[in-house]
């Protein structure tokens, strides 16, 4: 006899599902392509130009499949940081009190 005590829709299994490959696939160190498309939200043609003009770090093993190391996209995000208008007054402010000395 089978017994089920708590029923679950089709639709509650693939939620699920997605939720666990969506954990396994945050804790993997080195990306698929597909993967690290996903994890940049960059559509994959975006995702192609970028490796193609060398504008994003990449390996290429056996010279066909590309792969990312996930600490490595992390890094490439963290370029070129906007400052806030707070942190350019602040910038400024300390600028006037004390002006870099010159060498």
């Amino acid at each position: 006899m089978l017994l089920i005590l708590n029923p679950v829709t089709m639709d509650e299994l693939i939620k699920r599902v997605a939720q666990i490959e969506e954990q396994l696939s945050n804790q993997k160190n080195v990306l698929s392509f597909n993967e690290a498309s996903k994890y940049l939200c960059f559509s994959k043609s975006y995702l192609y130009k970028l490796t193609s003009t060398g504008a994003i770090p990449h390996y290429k093993p056996q010279g066909k499949m590309i792969y990312f190391e996930k600490a490595v996209l992390e890094d490439w995000l963290r370029q070129n940081p906007v400052k806030t208008k707070k942190q350019i007054q602040e910038e400024a402010a300390n600028y006037v009190v004390a002006p870099p000395q010159k060498k």
